[in-house]
């Protein structure tokens, strides 16, 4: 046989390397040094490139238009001194907080937001290794940094720091902010919701096993005579205000369970302040003073039977431990949701979008909210409500305390319209490009047509008194003033009425539900909020004009546009940390990374501001 000879292998020299724990030592900071000694210090002149020269025969080097180079630009202008603020200048020299924080951001721009891929890629990827210096900061560095070092507050003003940029640049004005949310999945388990309409049945039999327990009880101390014999009274049940209203929804389902029709919600807000189980624990301190004096013992075990004070002070000590759970489930609840759950408390049971089962599941999840400006997200906010109404003021106070007043005009979709929404912007002088729930119904006939609707009756003035004159020619004039609160906010009802309807062949049509036979005598009334309705012809208006259209146009490319890139392209549908504020944070390092790619996107011609379609009709 022959065989080929091996090639002869003549070996490469190896140059000297330091051990890698020694490669680059990285001085302690804090909120005092100035701020070009720790950039000096973390951004070298030679780190531009990566060059393994003990490979003689290849060259390593990252790409001139890689968005690292982007990244080290934005970050040489920022003031990290909120951040260094939290690191102390004694103990052992840890990891550079900027470095961490750049490779966390870096992360995020490549869509990884694993922490174990993140230590993977500081050992394996050529831009990761230039951030880093060839340090390999672990799972441990990274959880403390964001966990315990990195905040809220330390992202939003970095972000607001680099929107400020972007303002001198001429990128965006931060006059205008285009809003939108959507629902995010938590990181919640399975099968442990929490639901206030099932705390609400619950209580109630409770609450009636509570009363039969105080009846046992004052019957017990009558019958053997120890309210006299240890000075104690009786036992009154306590009130609970809006336990009534529970009550009798549980009767009226019960009673709609058997003609199978659909069940109404028991979502009462009940005061259940008032429900202590203090009371509760001294009723079984009686007991036991009872008990000692009178030589009864407590038994248990098999074949031992217990004493009637013994089973009553059980039955006490049990109905007063679920007493406590159910108050410990409102308390945690409040009165702004219905629904959490038990492994991630401050996550609300919403109905989302991806139904895969098809049948309307709800899962627990996040409202997460932001507000842009020519494709940069400039604020965002996450929220444990299930609607929009009360997230577009938070979004408008946090621009206001970065940025001054400078906000002129916001644009946002019929979810955010609300009288609150609306006020708030009238009061700060803000221009409402805000859609109106009705917006498509106003195109239709019937809503035009409508005769017992007050937009389509005459309207009169008569001794500075407003009134409405109806489709059969009668006057309505103004009864009263009444008031409604709502959310903490209250609202003025302005309540109209016709004082004699009889004859009037329109009746059908104009009172709502009218029947002849039952109400022969009824009469036209309607209340309207005119403070509500001015604001929504004014918000009307704006959204039909034609920089509405335009502000419409650039709201749903933007806005939507990003969340679809962020669930679809960047498979980001879930959170994976619990708790609002570490969700919050790992929303904001994702929207502060995806601006950094917009910037760089911008910087290389791959996007323009988006101009719209001005000649295009009213929609």
């Amino acid at each position: 046989m022959w065989f080929t000879p091996a090639p002869k292998i003549y070996p490469l020299k190896k140059k000297k390397m330091a051990n890698n724990n020694h490669l680059f030592p990285v001085p302690c900071y804090n909120g005092t040094m100035l701020k070009q000694n720790y950039y000096n210090d973390f951004f070298d002149i030679d780190q531009q490139k990566i060059n393994f020269s003990f490979f003689s025969f290849f060259e390593l080097s990252l790409p001139d238009d890689d968005p690292v180079y982007t990244l080290k630009k934005v970050m040489e202008e920022l003031d990290f001194s909120g951040l260094l603020a939290c690191y102390s200048d004694k103990g052992r020299t840890g990891y550079n907080p900027i470095m961490l924080y750049s490779v966390v951001t870096y992360a995020n721009m490549r869509g990884v937001r694993a922490v174990d891929r993140i230590v993977d890629l500081c050992q394996r990827d050529l831009a990761f290794i230039w951030l880093t210096k060839g340090q390999k900061p672990q799972r441990d560095a990274f959880y403390d940094f964001i966990g315990k070092k990195l905040t809220g507050e330390i992202l939003d003003e970095l972000n607001y720091q680099f929107m400020r940029r972007l303002q001198k640049e001429g990128l965006i004005t931060l006059k205008e902010l285009y809003v939108d949310g959507t629902k995010m999945e938590a990181n919640a388990n399975r099968y442990t919701f929490v639901w206030r309409g099932s705390i609400n049945y619950h209580l109630a039999g409770l609450l009636d096993a509570i009363d039969g327990l105080y009846a046992r009880y004052n019957a017990f101390l009558h019958e053997n005579g120890y309210g006299p014999k240890y000075d104690l009274g009786e036992a009154r049940m306590f009130v609970i205000e809006g336990m009534e209203k529970v009550r009798r929804v549980i009767e009226e389902n019960r009673r709609r369970k058997l003609t199978k029709h659909k069940k109404i919600s028991n979502n009462a807000i009940i005061e259940i302040d008032n429900c202590s189980p203090l009371e509760i624990l001294r009723l079984q301190k009686n007991l036991e003073r009872i008990a000692q004096g009178e030589g009864i013992p407590f038994v248990s075990g098999k074949g031992r039977h217990k004493p009637e004070l013994q089973k009553l002070y059980e039955e006490l000590e049990e109905c007063g431990r679920r007493l406590m759970d159910y108050k410990e489930c409102f308390e945690i609840m409040g009165k702004d949701r219905n629904s959490y759950s038990k492994t991630d408390l401050e996550a609300t049971f919403m109905r989302m979008k991806e139904d895969h089962m098809l049948n309307g599941q709800l899962k627990p999840a996040y409202n997460v909210q932001i507000a842009v400006e020519n494709h940069f997200i400039v604020h965002s906010y996450v929220s444990s409500d299930r609607t929009d109404y009360n997230t577009l003021i938070p979004v408008l106070e946090k621009h206001q305390g970065a940025f001054g007043d400078i906000l002129e005009a916001v644009t946002a979709d019929s979810g955010y319209c609300s009288e609150k929404n609306l006020v708030y912007l009238k009061e700060n002088g803000i221009s409402s490009y805000i859609k109106l729930q009705d917006h498509e119904k106003r195109k239709t006939r019937a809503y035009k047509e409508d005769i017992g609707k007050y937009y389509n009756m005459a309207c009169g003035i008569f001794e500075d008194e407003r009134y409405y004159i109806c489709h059969d020619g009668r006057e309505l004039r103004h009864i009263r003033t009444e008031s409604r609160g709502q959310d903490g906010y209250t609202q003025t009802l302005e309540v109209y009425g016709c004082a004699d309807c009889s004859g009037c062949g329109h009746r059908s049509r104009c009172l709502y539900q009218y029947n002849a036979e039952k109400n022969p005598d009824r009469n036209k009334v309607m209340k309207i909020n005119e403070r509500w309705e001015e604001l929504k012809e004014g918000s009307h208006g704006n959204i039909q004009s034609e920089t509405g259209i335009l502000k419409r146009q650039t709201r749903s490319i933007q806005t939507e546009g990003h969340f679809g890139d962020i669930k679809e392209n960047g498979d980001f549908r879930r959170f994976n940390y619990r708790s609002a504020e570490k969700v919050y944070k790992e929303f904001m390092l994702y929207a502060i990374s995806r601006n950094i790619m917009k910037y760089h996107r911008f910087l290389h011609h791959e996007i323009e501001k988006y101009e719209g379609k001005k000649e295009q009709k009213a929609a």
